[in-house]
């Protein structure tokens, strides 16, 4: 028997949070085999690794952000949500291009690896940059170029951003696109619908934001007498696969026009730092389809879905007034679900799925004792806990270390963001 690799004597928690306390992983080309009692009699010494006292899980997914605004992080704090868009981060956001972009964006892949991420939902603009970001890294990515309906060249972003998609899909197994409307807010029912359209032709899906506060529900219905979702379905939004940042104001109404193609990205942490107010997430949310994203590091600061779905699950405790709910298992399952919003097969450890694992190093002062492994994972650890992080059978993470040139991302980061700050706060096109 040949493999690329056999991890022996490793705990297990799979997809459903279930804990496995002693088994052998095979990897063979890049993708999970077969999960083992015995150690077979021919593995080959040197594709071994003793994972004894550690725990492999799947990857983690963040399914929203924005990675190159790893350059705005802490540049807007304590300030209203519409200070926030309108005279901190828009102005400034104005002024990036596509090697800020870059820079910016390969930080945030390295933060996500060193928290073990191994793919990630973005939403974002100068594609080109933060695909060649991805292809230099290891990392997976699904990518929705921002679209705005406002803008004046929004039939030819459209066009092009038709083209990228045409040109990318289908060449790497790590690299998926899809179309990137801004809001509901920000393209009128007829451009989301000619967005739609070119995602169905195309056969593929969106990534927008939705319904992020009380007052874009209001302004909807005044103006249009329906809730944002209703917009997007009626645009034929909800019939192709979706990703809807955030939905915290979704509306008990809305509730039925989720489609099993939909998938709801919540980052709780933005919506606390920016008062976005309780919404309706907590409401029953075994019925809403939620996966976790950070937002962008710019109103998160993080990049660590563990931590957006850890104050899931602590609001979601103490709003309810019951310490019962919201379990470990239904918080990992959250978190998991990610992976079945994105095309990359991962997320299970089952024969024929990418081998896309994290290695947990549970051994800490400030994590023992480890009477429940998970509940070690989702309210102890931090990324020193995140030992080895491995993407398709390739090690992104070893030794606890990020297999990225650290140094240089810090160097270009700083320049970057220096270039941004000289040039001032620009007119932003568009108001929150």
């Amino acid at each position: 028997m040949k493999t690329d690799w056999l991890l022996q004597n490793a705990g297990i928690i799979d997809e459903t949070g279930t804990f496995f306390i002693r088994k052998h992983l095979l990897i063979h080309q890049g993708k999970v085999g077969e999960l083992l009692d015995e150690i077979p009699n021919d593995a080959a010494e040197d594709q071994t690794l003793d994972c004894s006292g550690l725990i492999i899980t799947p990857g983690l997914v963040n399914l929203h952000t924005h990675s190159p605004m790893t350059l705005f992080r802490g540049l807007a704090e304590d300030v209203t949500i519409e200070d926030w868009f309108n005279r901190e981060i828009w102005p400034y956001e104005k002024n990036m291009n596509a090697s800020r972009a870059y820079a910016g964006a390969m930080a945030a892949i390295y933060e996500m690896i060193d928290y073990g991420v191994t793919a990630f939902a973005d939403h974002y603009m100068f594609p080109e940059a933060i695909i060649q970001a991805v292809l230099d890294t290891g990392i997976r990515c699904d990518l929705a170029p921002t679209l705005f309906g406002v803008s004046e060249t929004f039939v030819r972003d459209l066009q092009q951003t038709a083209a990228l998609i045409q040109h990318h899909q289908g060449t790497n197994d790590r690299l998926s696109l899809r179309l990137g409307p801004h809001a509901p807010y920000t393209c009128q029912p007829v451009q989301l619908k000619a967005i739609i359209d070119v995602a169905r032709v195309l056969e593929t899906g969106i990534h927008i934001h939705i319904s992020e506060t009380r007052q874009q529900v209001a302004d909807s219905l005044h103006q249009y007498e329906k809730t944002p979702f209703e917009i997007l379905a009626e645009a034929g939004g909800l019939d192709v696969p979706a990703i809807l940042a955030h939905g915290l104001w979704i509306q008990p109404e809305d509730r039925h026009l989720l489609s099993p193609d939909t998938t709801l990205a919540i980052s709780p942490k933005t919506y606390l730092k920016l008062a976005m107010g309780q919404g309706h997430l907590w409401d029953k949310p075994q019925e809403l389809p939620l996966a976790a994203g950070t937002d962008g590091a710019a109103s998160s600061n993080t990049l660590n879905p563990i931590e957006q779905i850890q104050l899931f699950g602590l609001l979601g405790k103490h709003f309810g007034e019951n310490a019962t709910h919201f379990t470990t298992r239904e918080l990992w399952q959250i978190l998991m679900r990610g992976h079945q919003a994105l095309p990359f097969h991962t997320g299970k450890l089952q024969p024929g799925m990418q081998a896309d694992l994290v290695f947990w190093d549970l051994a800490h002062p400030g994590v023992m004792p480890v009477h429940d492994p998970l509940a070690a994972i989702l309210y102890s650890s931090s990324k020193q806990q995140v030992k080895h992080v491995m993407i398709g059978g390739r090690w992104v993470k070893q030794e606890g270390r990020v297999c990225i040139d650290a140094q240089n991302i810090m160097d270009q980061m700083r320049e970057k963001i220096q270039e941004i700050m000289a040039m001032g706060k620009g007119q932003a096109p568009i108001r929150f």
